[in-house]
């Protein structure tokens, strides 16, 4: 079972060490356990005795700055994760650089990297003039109106209608799609 001393050499370990260090293999469990056990000891001495002894405070004092110790220690592992999925995001990364991750280490790190190797995919995209793309495949649709609908404005801003009812309309796909699905228009089949 893990000790006091050993979490905080944990914690020293990663705070004083760039990259992660390596845990013990049921580090979490092995915390969990130990932080049971000291709540336990607690609430035992709580019961035997009615005033807090000397014994409940240290204990409660050791649990207090565990459980601080634990919050620092995952605090610095993820911001080194982050750091290492920049990295990987950027020029890529081997696997032994991510071989001190936990499991639930490796999912963070790898939904990060993905996440930003997506954002730089679309940032490369805009530069090199691929901008709006997506909305230069939009076709418009045409539909003829069932009701009457007063102005409206579109996704850039300008100003539609108002519209009559038996208005045939070419529209983006977008608002006619939007139109459709409301009941307030149907689509005309071109010729």
């Amino acid at each position: 079972m893990i000790t006091y001393q050993e979490i905080y050499d944990i914690l020293r370990n990663e705070k004083y060490n760039e990259a992660l260090q390596q845990l013990p293999k049921k580090f979490l469990s092995e915390i969990a356990s130990y932080l049971a056990e000291k709540k336990d000891i607690v609430n035992r001495e709580q019961k035997n005795s009615e005033l807090f002894s000397d014994t409940v405070r240290m204990t409660r004092k050791q649990l207090d700055n565990t459980l601080a110790i634990i919050k620092e220690i995952i605090a610095i592992r993820e911001r080194k994760i982050l750091n290492l999925a920049f990295t990987a995001a950027l020029t890529g990364i081997s696997k032994r650089d991510t071989e001190n991750l936990m499991e639930h280490e490796k999912d963070l790190f790898e939904i990060t990297v993905k996440k930003l190797e997506q954002n730089q995919k679309i940032i490369t995209e805009k530069l090199n003039g691929k901008i709006n793309e997506e909305k230069k495949d939009l076709k418009n649709i045409l539909i003829r109106f069932k009701e009457d609908i007063p102005a409206f404005l579109s996704g850039e801003g300008t100003e539609l209608g108002p519209f009559k009812s038996g208005d045939v309309v070419n529209l983006p796909q977008e608002i006619a799609e939007i139109l459709l699905g409301d009941g307030k228009a149907a689509m005309v089949e071109e010729k």
